[in-house]
């Protein structure tokens, strides 16, 4: 293969996106949890693999591999120690590229996990940094002295809890870390970080890879004074992704977030991407207060990040109609040109089922409406399968979150245990030996051979919404328009220059009437199943039923 670098060494900016991404549908994979190729109980590369058949018979576009760099896997992965390197718990560099020529093999995207805002304290750049005052790389890392008292200096918090400051006798000063003590935070309002960080994204897109999802891309830059952040007011804090029990959820982080100097390094990295061939970045936003209004910033023109999803869904309210209007409306108002991908479920929360207690007709209707919506879209791998929350004993917790603040908030491992392939075999043909978390057995009646056999699964209805959202470019990339929302009833019109496509869900157990618009609608059915109503001989919704009609603008 030519590197390409070489190819594209002429042709910088000049080369057009086919805009894949853009309607597109992204299915994320946690390797420790996806499939164990060797028999330790931990997923590896060759195991996604392995697996990538499956993948791509749901239709989707591309792949969000999690982290899989060397790490000593305090935060599994998220604590990066080198970025170039493979962590042999996951195969070899060897095992990367035939992961990602299959995937290719397969018409699939390979889009990598990338942590830019901190790294591990393993990591050589710290190692360095932290001997003096004066070594090369002194400034990598956000630095301060304490307070004449000897205390942090100033008041921000850790997402995991406690000061975001960690002493270091070393330097004699703390050091940054919004996350575990053991990610240092970087200091990328230095050129020199942001160009070492921009030769990491060269060498994976000289690898081949398709694209990129960002971490916490509102976390590279910090307040450069340090000043105090303000509390957050008391009523706002009810449905945030924080942890109530978490102080963290106390503040409003205008100061150690979400700074403005941010944009002008997004611009770096979408100049970069945008010298290879189909690139795209999907970048996540961690702001309970200006999520939506950031998402417009870093989105907006073709200069910034392709696209961010957006955590309104993500929260532990339910999307009910008048919620879901509410965003769009927030949208409108805040991020009219930007690009949204939404998400239903990661590997940082409770999982969908659970979360907002769906029964078997609602993960239908909310599996439509998440192929429905103007947007790209996120699923997180088991999600197809409709599966509920695992239970993690304390003893088998992983998590440094949930070993934090159990038992008031048990941590994410509740939705990274191992994914569930037959229901009868050992571990659920995740692997022979013992996994590095336990398998659910409720889970392991969900597994994809016993939906693979029942041809009005879960699984075989996320392949239709895919199949049909591929069906009608207006899914994909239409406006959306006159959103409404009427006690239970959700209802919008996806419009482009050729055809206007009229959506109605009924998120409710109560029957349901709808109007549709005046004009010559046809009905789109594409055997959906038994909650899609043809919406010409029906004006009545059942409980989680939904209806699609659609008309061509063109005459």
């Amino acid at each position: 293969m030519l590197n390409q670098s070489q190819i594209n060494a002429e042709k910088t900016n000049s080369i057009v996106n086919d805009n894949w991404w853009k309607g597109g549908v992204i299915y994320q994979v946690y390797p420790r949890s996806y499939q164990d190729s060797n028999g330790d109980g931990v997923g590896d590369l060759t195991g996604i693999t392995q697996r990538l058949p499956y993948i791509a018979s749901l239709g989707v576009d591309a792949v969000w591999v999690s982290p899989f760099f060397k790490s000593p896997m305090k935060d599994f992965g998220y604590d990066v120690s080198d970025y170039c390197a493979i962590d042999p718990m996951f195969g070899t560099m060897d095992d990367f590229d035939t992961m990602l020529a299959e995937a290719h093999n397969l018409g699939l995207r390979i889009m990598v996990d990338l942590v830019l805002s901190h790294t591990s304290d393993q990591h050589a750049w710290f190692n360095e940094s932290r001997t003096d005052h004066t070594n090369p790389k002194n400034d990598w890392y956000v630095w301060a002295d304490a307070k004449p008292d000897g205390t942090p200096p100033n008041n921000w918090l850790s997402m995991f809890g406690g000061s975001s400051w960690q002493w270091d006798g070393r330097r004699e000063q703390y050091f940054l870390h919004n996350f575990l003590s053991n990610q240092p935070d970087l200091n990328i309002h230095s050129l020199d970080v942001q160009d070492a960080l921009l030769d990491v994204v060269r060498f994976w897109l000289d690898k081949g890879v398709d694209g990129f999802r960002l971490d916490t891309i509102n976390f590279f830059i910090h307040d450069k004074l340090l000043r105090d952040n303000p509390p957050l007011p008391e009523q706002e804090r009810n449905h945030s992704i924080a942890t109530k029990v978490n102080p963290y959820n106390w503040q409003n982080h205008i100061y150690s977030k979400s700074q403005p100097e941010n944009i002008a390094f997004l611009e770096r990295i979408r100049n970069l991407t945008d010298q290879y061939e189909n690139c795209a970045c999907l970048g996540e936003i961690g702001d309970a207060q200006r999520g939506m209004q950031l998402l417009g910033e870093y989105t907006s023109g073709d200069k910034r990040i392709h696209m961010c999803y957006a955590f309104e869904f993500l929260e532990n309210r339910p999307a009910t109609a008048q919620w879901v209007k509410t965003v769009f409306d927030k949208i409108d108002i805040e991020a009219p040109d930007g690009w949204v991908c939404w998400a239903f479920s990661n590997h940082d929360v409770e999982r969908l089922t659970s979360r907002w207690s769906l029964n078997n007709l609602s993960k239908y209707t909310y599996a439509m409406l998440l192929h429905s919506v103007r947007g790209s879209v996120c699923i997180y791998q088991g999600e197809e399968l409709g599966l509920m929350e695992s239970e993690v004993n304390f003893e088998d917790l992983r998590d440094p979150y949930g070993i934090e603040f159990w038992p008031e908030y048990k941590g994410r491992d509740g939705c990274r245990t191992p994914m569930v392939w037959q229901a009868n075999a050992v571990n659920a043909g995740f692997s022979t030996e013992k996994t590095w978390l336990p398998v659910c057995a409720e889970q392991s009646q969900q597994a994809v051979d016993i939906q693979e056999s029942d041809v009005d699964s879960l699984l075989h209805f996320f392949r239709k919404a895919i199949a049909l959202r591929k069906a009608l470019p207006v899914l994909q990339t239409g406006t959306q328009i006159s959103t409404d929302a009427r006690g239970g009833l959700l209802s919008f019109i996806r419009e482009d220059d050729s055809s206007c496509l009229y959506c109605a869900f009924n998120l409710s157990d109560e029957v349901l009437e709808f109007s549709l618009p005046l004009g010559n609608w046809q009905n789109i059915n594409q055997n959906m199943g038994k909650l899609c109503v043809n919406p010409i001989e029906s004006n009545k919704l059942g409980p989680w039923q939904f209806c699609f009609a659609l008309k061509n603008t063109n005459n």
